[in-house]
């Protein structure tokens, strides 16, 4: 170091504690209130950058009252000067303890290091430090570090090249330890760690030759710094990682629950179908005529998905009425007519018991009713009944008529087309039935059929 820089740094060494000195306590309680920090490694935070505030604090009293012969004077220079040699042995303590912390929490799923010898480094780097502290109390009463004038100014001894060892030897420890774990730490965090380990070292190793200087306080503050806003960032980026990891496990586990319920209408469709060999695929081309007729009307693609499915899961019910009667071949007698009427019913008591998708017991309970109120099994009638089901009452008659039954062919366009229109207003929603009406003129070939 040239001496106009050393000069420089004389003069200005008190303003530059006293700014580090407020930065320091921002960081206080920056760290108070930074929840993203692990609760352990945020407490270890709080007490290296409360250490160092105190620590520049206690520096910059050193020299304010070095040569101050008053009472006041003579308590502030010796207290001053304890606290500066015990706090910054204490900061390297808490580094030490963050480097634990950061061993347990970063090696926890990943052993790629040996974590027993790198704490059984760090264990002894706290015995090291408690000789250094015992040390320190020692100089106290013997001037073994320093001593003080009766000019009240500070002076150094043979003992301080000790004084120095102690941390150097902990601090090349650290850097060792550092380097070990580089592999399960980010590239931030290494630097931010390397950093601690190595500039006070350097400093130290200066201001050995440099007396009047606090460059090993300034450098290992400026480092504890930098440690808690490297700290943040990478919990930031942990976070913000984690949170992306639930977002995609969230819509992993949406697509999972979404096909196992499309397998699980399929396997209901399956077995409505498997009663009745003339009504295969029935189930199907309702729920495809009726999202037809939902997006000619303009519904979203919500709706129109919550209508397929209600489409197609309508007959349902159809489970719990007798083989013999859906496959019967003649005309059902009124008893037997009774019974299949109880379908919409039954379908909407077993559909209500999923109550994540109630809209699907709609088109099971309503497709039967009427636009006139003469339909079952409530006898409701115009807007009265589910918009959903008066899509479904549609797509289902029509699938009916040109679809092949036991007892006759598909009946031809231009009939199914009449009996439509006829309906409009009586059986069907007339809104809903002149969109089938505009279907059925487009199919030009008669396409739209079993």
């Amino acid at each position: 170091m040239t001496m106009a820089v050393k000069d420089f740094l004389i003069q200005h060494q008190l303003d530059l504690i006293l700014f580090m000195n407020g930065v320091c306590g921002a960081l206080v309680v920056m760290v108070l209130i930074s929840k993203s920090i692990p609760r352990r490694r945020r407490h270890t935070l709080l007490f290296l950058e409360s250490g160092s505030f105190f620590l520049l604090l206690f520096d910059r009293l050193a020299y304010i009252y070095r040569g101050d012969t008053s009472r006041l004077g003579y308590i502030m220079v010796r207290l001053s000067n304890f606290f500066v040699f015990m706090l910054s042995l204490a900061i390297i303590h808490g580094f030490n303890h963050f480097l634990k912390i950061t061993i347990s929490n970063e090696n926890e799923d990943n052993r790629k290091v040996d974590t027993q010898n790198i704490e059984r480094l760090l264990n002894i780097n706290e015995l090291v430090l408690m000789f250094g502290d015992i040390l320190l109390v020692i100089s106290q009463f013997t001037g073994f570090y320093y001593t003080i004038d009766e000019h009240n100014i500070y002076h150094r001894n043979i003992g301080m090249i000790v004084c120095y060892i102690v941390p150097l030897v902990v601090l090349i420890v650290q850097l060792v330890v550092v380097t070990r774990i580089r592999h399960i730490i980010s590239r931030r965090m290494y630097i931010a760690l390397f950093l601690f380990a190595s500039v006070p070292v350097i400093a130290t190793v200066i201001q050995a030759f440099s007396y009047g200087l606090s460059l090993t306080n300034l450098s290992t503050v400026g480092i504890c710094m930098l440690l808690y806003v490297f700290s943040l960032i990478d919990m930031n980026e942990k976070a913000e990682g984690a949170k992306e990891l639930e977002i995609k496990m969230l819509r992993d586990e949406q697509r999972h629950l979404q096909s196992m319920f499309e397998q699980t209408a399929s396997a209901l469709v399956s077995a409505i179908d498997a009663k009745d060999r003339y009504t295969h695929g029935h189930s199907k081309r309702v729920a495809d005529y009726a999202v037809a007729i939902a997006q000619k009307a303009g519904k979203s693609d919500g709706d129109c998905k919550k209508i397929y499915y209600a489409a197609l899961l309508h007959d349902v019910g159809k489970i719990g009425i007798s083989d013999s009667i859906l496959t019967k071949g003649d005309s059902l007698t009124a008893e037997e007519r009774r019974v299949i009427m109880t379908h919409p019913t039954i379908g909407a008591q077993i559909l209500s018991t999923i109550s994540t998708s109630p809209y699907l017991c709609v088109g099971a309970h309503f497709h039967h009713e009427r636009y006139d109120g003469k339909g079952y099994p409530n006898k409701i009638c115009g807007e009265d009944i589910p918009e959903m089901a008066r899509i479904i009452a549609v797509a289902d008659s029509y699938d009916a008529m040109t679809s092949k039954r036991s007892y006759r062919d598909p009946l031809p366009q231009k009939t199914v087309r009449d009996i439509i229109e006829k309906g409009a207003g009586t059986q069907f929603d007339p809104v809903f039935a002149e969109i089938m009406l505009h279907m059925i003129d487009e199919d030009k070939d008669y396409k739209m059929k079993e």
